[in-house]
């Protein structure tokens, strides 16, 4: 239990200076983020989230402080992981074993990044139906994301506990995917408009709270005669929040048909939901244009749906996590190629 503490307290203590560095950086004074900055900061997480995947590769062994072939095997067997020891060959299997994590978190981490796309769809109507000044997304998306990093750190190892305690939960979670993808497939973009005075969170934070008609600023409360009132920016923070729930509840069980071990499915969830920031600056201006990834996404939600199913026959029949890698980034190559070579048609307006 040491190794994995000592893992994971490290890896949080690279959360939180990735986290000052980008408040340092971007958030001294308000300005809306340029293409240029969003393109770097992007570069610059997905560098770091390969990074991470060549120290699982190399070093991966540590998280779970494996010494020997016993504890290899215990720990294969108590996160199922797809493999076999090499009878006899401690230092092969072992490597077997690293290389299969690094696969395992590279895939986790493709498949919350594609979901995070349809989360940047949700968040630029946000912004749209609040009319949220540009140079203010930032700090929006800042405090949104560390706010989904805790909520998903409680998702994740509850989550697994469950798993471990009920196994039948991982067909649950199937089904609901293939629910979820499905639906997603047939919906309309009416399903998606925002109605800011009948949102849900709008009507229960004004239950709890006094809201100021209008925007105070960067400011999230505003005093007024000694009375605290929350801002309509603030309310966009509360949305952004409850969004990524329910985004969570989608995300997390797909990366679970992944990989059983908990520590992956949040090192993977949480590079992708800080590159979720610098991604939405790269696409807000031309997401419109992949109308298709939408399409794809209904499809990878599906089919991990359909995998956590019939994970028992897929592993009879040889199916491995790069097996699930190739496919997951073909349906999304595929729905990018084919928004580029269909684009939308533009509607008409009669007079």
């Amino acid at each position: 239990m040491s190794h994995e503490l000592l893992f994971i307290g490290g890896f949080l203590l690279f959360i939180v200076f990735i986290l000052a560095l980008d408040l340092g950086l971007f958030s001294r004074r308000e300005h809306v983020v340029s293409l240029k900055q969003a393109g770097i900061m992007s570069f610059v997480m997905v560098v770091l989230a390969l990074s991470f995947y060549l120290l699982l590769i190399l070093k991966g062994d540590y998280l779970h402080g494996i010494d020997s072939m016993a504890k290899l095997e215990q720990v294969i067997k108590a996160h199922k992981h797809p493999i076999s020891v090499i009878p006899g060959n401690f230092e092969a299997s072992l490597q077997l074993y690293k290389q299969n994590l690094g696969i395992e978190f590279l895939t986790g981490y493709v498949v919350e990044y594609a979901l995070s796309v349809d989360n940047i769809f949700v968040i630029v109507l946000i912004f749209s139906a609040f009319a949220v000044p540009e140079k203010y997304y930032h700090r929006v998306l800042f405090w949104g994301i560390l706010g989904a990093i805790i909520m998903r750190f409680i998702f994740i190892f509850v989550g697994a506990a469950l798993i471990n305690q009920f196994e039948w939960i991982l067909y649950v979670f199937g089904a609901f995917l293939v629910f979820t993808g499905v639906r997603m497939f047939f919906s309309k973009e009416e399903d998606d408009k925002i109605d800011p005075e009948n949102h849900p969170v709008v009507k229960f934070a004004s239950r709890f709270f006094k809201i100021h008609p209008k925007y105070e600023g960067k400011k999230f409360f505003h005093k007024i005669n000694g009375k605290k009132f929350v801002t309509p920016l603030f309310l966009v923070l509360l949305i952004v929040e409850f969004t990524d729930l329910i985004f969570a509840v989608d995300s997390i069980p797909a990366i679970f048909a992944v990989t059983k071990d908990a520590y992956i499915v949040f090192f993977s969830n949480i590079f992708a939901i800080m590159g979720l920031r610098s991604m939405f600056f790269l696409l807000v201006n031309i997401i419109h244009k992949f109308h298709y990834l939408k399409t794809g996404l209904a499809i990878l939600l599906t089919f991990i749906g359909v995998k956590m199913l019939g994970h028992g026959y897929l592993k009879a029949w040889g199916f491995t996590t790069e097996h699930s890698l190739i496919i997951i980034v073909g349906i999304l190559a595929l729905s990018i190629i084919a928004s580029l070579a269909f684009p939308k048609k533009k509607e008409v307006h009669q007079a």
